[in-house]
């Protein structure tokens, strides 16, 4: 009899080690692995999430602002960026009626066709663009001159050091658009879009940027680009604790409905710290 109970404790003993043995030899398979390694994207719950729009605007353009980078040095993250805020990913009027992406304003010598809009007056003139790759190309031009010559130093994957740079220059008005810009950038990885440089390749290109803004400088061409675009007037609200869509309208004096158009809003969810644009 004690030699039966022997047997049992020992089959019983041996059966709980090979269990032991297969639990702990498991093979993680490659999903689970990738799961460790998430993006910060994933390890960031807090951030604002992507929207449609967004998203297809990227694709649809990120091609033209690469291409601007490689010619400029103006980061392809930046750009993108940048036109997403002023066209409200491609949905503002001037998008759609004029491919103009970034609220170039007639001045200078443009001849081309126009189109008025209230902004600074009733009835300003704003530039027609025959495709969306001229908008673009306008925008470089716009910021080929003095005020911002420092940022074409920088090296043209360094999307913060231009987000900062484009604020102290005067670009736009609100303190927290250098923020804003960057927030984009991360949320939509538009960083995987600039591409870095060799030093000998940043400076021909440099000394190429240089020259260009002088031969502006000496046709006058600067004076006539303050007149081609103000800079950008974006009220921003930063999300608080007990804030709703309704309440924040409420206290800017505009409607739910232009506050969701304007951040490409699917709900009336909102985190705190998020940003919300309110105007232009």
């Amino acid at each position: 009899m004690k030699l039966l109970v022997y047997l049992l404790f020992g089959v019983i003993f041996l059966n709980s080690c090979a269990s032991r043995r297969s639990s702990t030899g498991v093979l993680k398979s490659p999903s689970s692995s990738s799961q460790q390694t998430s993006s910060p994207k994933a390890n960031n719950p807090s951030r604002t999430p992507t929207s449609t729009s967004g998203i297809n605007y990227i694709n649809q353009y990120k091609d033209i602002a690469i291409a601007e980078m490689e010619k400029y040095g103006i980061p392809a993250s930046i750009k993108l960026a940048q036109a997403i805020l002023e066209s409200g990913n491609g949905n503002s009027t001037l998008a759609r009626e004029a491919n103009n992406h970034f609220g170039i304003k007639c001045g200078g010598t443009w001849t081309g066709r126009s189109v008025t809009k209230a902004d600074d007056n009733p009835n300003d003139c704003f530039r027609v663009y025959d495709n969306p790759e001229q908008s673009f190309r306008d925008h470089s031009q716009f910021l080929l001159r003095k005020r911002y010559e420092k940022l074409f130093s920088l090296n043209k994957n360094d999307y913060k050091g231009w987000a900062r740079g484009l604020k102290e220059a005067g670009y736009a008005t609100n303190p927290r658009y250098p923020e804003l810009l960057i927030d984009l950038i991360e949320r939509y990885e538009l960083y995987k879009y600039d591409s870095p440089e060799s030093k000998s390749e940043k400076i021909v290109r440099e000394v190429k940027v240089e020259t260009t803004i002088e031969q502006r400088e000496e046709k006058g061409e600067v004076v006539q680009a303050e007149q081609i675009k103000s800079p950008v007037k974006m009220i921003i609200h930063e999300v608080k604790s007990g804030n709703t869509l309704y309440s924040i309208s409420k206290q800017y004096k505009v409607t739910v409905d232009q506050i969701k158009q304007l951040n490409n809003l699917m709900t009336e969810n909102l985190s705190l710290g998020q940003l919300l644009v309110i105007s232009k």
